[in-house]
């Protein structure tokens, strides 16, 4: 059986994926004709995690059932810090929280250029 066909046929094709959103391109794309709308989340997705502050009683749950150390207790606030960044989105502190301060967002588009980005570290 010859490759050379099924390599003939995907030059002709359209691609199967989706460029990246076009609220996150940049203002000149020159290469690209046509910039695709984002595909929509679905409704149970897990994106990044939002912290709640005022409803924090700093339990300590999440930090405690965290896999990847994305929460860090601040012991003289007694509430906690997120680093978005070390964060896997299990949602496991989501479903611990018992006064849910913390919930899961449909945003997953967390590029930055500063790792220190308020973006990226909830207090």
């Amino acid at each position: 059986m010859s490759i050379i066909p099924t390599l003939l046929k995907q030059l002709v094709k359209k691609p199967f994926t989706n460029p990246f959103p076009k609220k996150h391109a940049p203002n000149k794309v020159s290469d690209v004709k046509k910039i695709n709308d984002p595909i929509p989340v679905p409704d149970d997705f897990r994106g990044k995690i939002k912290y709640d502050r005022a409803k924090c009683i700093g339990c300590r749950m999440c930090v405690t059932v965290c896999p990847a150390n994305a929460m860090e207790y601040l012991p003289k606030e007694k509430k906690i810090k997120h680093h978005v960044l070390r964060c896997i989105m299990c949602a496991e502190c989501v479903d611990v929280c018992p006064v849910k301060a913390l919930s899961s967002s449909k945003e997953f588009l967390l590029a930055e250029t500063d790792k220190k980005s308020p973006n990226l570290i909830e207090k």
